[in-house]
């Protein structure tokens, strides 16, 4: 079982990391990838004691939406950082999470839509996979990745929570979707409709730890353990075992980001 987004690097597993490792592995999770913002120090700091505690991790490096207003008068630093970045974080295999996130605009939209544009231009030249934030900005998600000239790169939507035509249209980049806790919830009724008829070579799963935990521990903090309910929930819809689902979404993460 893979957990294919998490922010183990994050202050709130500063205290406990080994532990919340420890109840990874227990909970039959192999492997996670980390996501990192390459603008915050702390983060990147901390990543060295996550791959002590874990050496199957691997990271992905981005400018979340969030905190692309800082780049206003020069988007293309957004890119130079990145780039930066990659090259000194060891275990990086992707870039994320990048996009845009019209729900709070804490960044202008403009720059949002340029400071992923930089950071697109990167994974394309180091053909890397990209690892998607959308909220409440689809069309122009899909417009960028498209282009001018169809998708160059490869990725996945993460903390995907749309319904069966939002799945078609994410599916259609040829990218893949990241199911969260999400579908756990109980009024997640579209969500659930639109996995159980998704490709399921195409499928990963994921905590976004701390964040979203699933139920029976909404509310607490999330952990990659935890990504153990997502999988169990996928397999209700499957009508399969949860031992076929963390096969197949193993084998999908393996595929996308080769670790």
């Amino acid at each position: 079982m893979v957990d294919s987004h998490c922010h183990l690097a994050g202050r709130e597993f500063a205290d406990d990391l080994e532990a919340v490792v420890a109840r990874a592995h227990a909970a039959g999770v192999s492997r996670a990838l980390v996501i990192l913002a390459a603008d915050a120090q702390a983060e990147l700091d901390r990543w060295p004691a996550v791959q002590q505690a874990w050496p199957a991790v691997r990271a992905a490096v981005g400018i979340h939406p969030h905190q692309a207003a800082a780049y206003a008068g020069d988007p293309v630093e957004a890119g130079r950082l990145l780039e930066r970045r990659l090259d000194a974080v060891v275990g990086a295999v992707a870039v994320g999470e990048i996009g845009l996130d019209y729900h709070y605009d804490f960044a202008p939209r403009g720059v949002q839509q340029a400071v992923f544009e930089a950071q697109l231009a990167v994974a394309e030249r180091r053909q890397l996979p990209v690892v998607i934030h959308t909220r409440e900005a689809e069309e122009d998600t899909l417009r960028i990745l498209r282009g001018a000239h169809g998708v160059t790169t490869r990725g996945v939507f993460h903390c995907f929570s749309g319904d069966i035509g939002a799945l078609a249209r994410a599916l259609d980049t040829g990218y893949f979707v990241s199911v969260p806790g999400i579908v756990t919830f109980p009024r997640s009724t579209a969500l659930r409709e639109a996995l159980t008829a998704a490709p399921r070579d195409r499928v990963l799963v994921e905590t976004d730890s701390p964040y979203l935990a699933p139920v029976p521990v909404r509310g607490l903090r999330n952990e990659p353990a935890y990504v153990a309910r997502v999988v169990e929930t996928l397999a209700g819809l499957w009508s399969t075992t949860p031992e076929a689902v963390s096969r197949q979404v193993s084998d999908n993460f393996h595929r996308l980001f080769g670790a």
